[in-house]
């Protein structure tokens, strides 16, 4: 038997998983930590060497657990969230805690300060909106503007899966299919963006001093160090391949790359994506991201707190009694709501998505009879009326029909959750053996890297296999397609005024 090490380093969690040539799951641990701390009201960071402590804790009791077959690991990958900025100095050392996705802080940022020829672009394309709200989030302009001293001494500034690949190896090299956040990267040339690109003077002073170099999916990055066999448990010398981030290797990992199958993540951050052979931006001057596939680039609509939502209202409201109720619990009574949750509607934008800058997050339709369960189905129901809108742009753009979906993350462990989603895209859903898809992506991406399997398709072929199939019901689809179309698609045209009124509020300007 030959094994890959998969390792999911993820927003609250990190996962190391032993997977076989078969796409079997022989074991996994996983050490969870809290997602970050807050110096600030919008601060989202975290230690960048916390990740990889809980990565070689994971490892050795993994090891532990699974001494007989431990020779078995041929190969290791990491795949990891996105957009995690890192400074590290000459010594690779990090100079400060690493900045989150889920942080809020915002640089400062004058439009009008921008080289002519960019500015030129930007309003010619009706990108102003999306520019500026892109350059006030590239948190590291923030750490430009804030810490000078910090950013003058960054010898690196690294990605979370860049960090772990040189823990394990000493190499500071990453895959191009992980450079998915406020960098300067080139997705359509999957490089960093050259000097004269338009979009790089919105990344301030960002030297290619700063940067490292990138290759494929599937290369051989390094092998692992002495230091960090005694650190983790892994043999040392094991290759370490090169995969994806934790969102691309899912959809590899559930075999939706061929064009007609989209996969949706129901993670803290729900995406729907699918797999093209050329680039397709998934809306209007947005990027397609570097596929785990080589070659291939995944559009990819977001709802960035997707199914935190959930948790967020369990949290906040889910209480009777005195008793809290579960998420099982809620799941339980779904099936009670009619779909449409009784003309409850939800727009989940409780973070603005990349297009509609200044969207908030909206419930419409409130009755009397309406329960906390109604709530939760909305709230469901909401995010997928967002992935379905997503999705139709992209089907359009790139020329496709999507047949068929697979579902990953935390949400798709629920079947009601998936007979829903049956219901609304109106295509079967489709779960695979798997609920760790993203280190199965991942450890696919290492077999083939490795020679094991002569390509992508023959490794998927292997090693994917699905579990169940939800099939829609006919009626209920065609009641959520007019609910689509009539209810949910206007709410953020009419909505549109009040929220930017009311982040003029917010700003401390006159409301109008």
């Amino acid at each position: 038997m030959k094994t890959i090490l998969a390792v999911d380093s993820g927003t609250q969690s990190t996962r190391a998983m032993l997977f076989d040539e078969n796409g079997v799951l022989i074991d996994k641990v996983r050490e969870k930590f809290e997602p970050y701390f807050s110096l600030q009201k919008g601060y989202a960071e975290q230690h960048a060497e916390l990740y990889w402590a809980k990565l070689c804790s994971a490892c050795k009791t993994l090891k532990e657990r699974n001494a007989d077959i431990w020779d078995s690991v041929i190969g290791v990958t990491v795949a990891t969230m996105r957009d995690v900025g890192i400074c590290v100095d000459k010594d690779m050392k990090p100079l400060r805690p690493a900045l989150l996705w889920l942080d809020r802080r915002e640089a400062d940022f004058d439009f009008k300060k921008l080289p002519l020829r960019s500015r030129f672009c930007f309003n010619v394309a009706g990108m102003r909106d999306a520019a500026e709200k892109h350059a006030r989030e590239c948190r590291c302009v923030w750490i430009q503007q804030n810490e000078p001293e910090i950013w003058k001494n960054t010898y690196k500034y690294l990605q979370c899966s860049t960090w772990l690949n040189y823990r394990l190896t000493g190499e500071v090299v990453d895959s191009v299919a992980s450079m998915i956040g406020h960098i300067p990267f080139n997705y359509r040339k999957k490089r960093w963006m050259s000097r004269n690109n338009i979009q790089r003077p919105v990344f301030g002073d960002f030297g290619f001093d700063k940067l490292f170099p990138l290759v494929e999916p599937g290369a051989v990055i390094g092998k692992v160090s002495a230091a960090a066999a005694e650190e983790t448990g892994i043999k040392e010398g094991t290759p370490v391949v090169a995969s994806g981030s934790d969102k691309g290797s899912e959809t590899l990992g559930t075999g939706a790359v061929d064009g007609e199958t989209a996969s949706i993540s129901f993670g803290t951050t729900a995406t729907v994506q699918f797999t093209t052979e050329r680039y397709v931006e998934p809306d209007k001057f947005l990027p397609a991201y570097p596929a785990v596939y080589p070659g291939r680039y995944n559009p990819e609509t977001i709802v960035y707190r997707g199914y935190w939502m959930l948790t967020w209202f369990l949290n906040e409201f889910a209480r009777r009694q005195g008793e809290e109720l579960t998420e099982k619990d809620f799941d339980r009574m779904l099936p009670t709501i009619p779909p449409g949750s009784d003309g409850l509607t939800v727009e989940p934008y409780w973070s603005p998505s990349l297009k509609r800058t200044e969207a908030l997050g909206a419930i419409v339709g409130f009755r009397e009879r309406h329960t906390v369960f109604h709530i939760y189905r909305a709230i469901i129901e909401g995010i997928n009326f967002a992935l379905m809108e997503g999705l139709k742009t992209m089907e359009k753009r790139a020329g496709v029909k999507i047949k068929k979906i697979t579902v990953s993350g935390g949400g798709a462990q629920s079947d009601e959750v998936c007979k829903i989603t049956a219901d609304m895209f109106g295509i079967p859903v489709v779960r695979v053996q798997t609920y760790e898809t993203s280190g199965l992506g991942a450890a696919i991406c290492a077999f083939v890297g490795l020679k094991e399997y002569p390509g992508y398709d023959e490794a998927i072929e292997k090693m994917v296999r699905v579990s169940r199939t939800f099939e829609p019901d006919p009626d209920a689809h065609a009641k959520y397609a007019r609910i689509f179309e009539k209810v949910y698609c206007p709410i953020y045209r009419r909505l549109r005024p009040v929220y930017k009124r009311i982040k003029k509020l917010k700003k401390g300007e006159i409301y109008v």
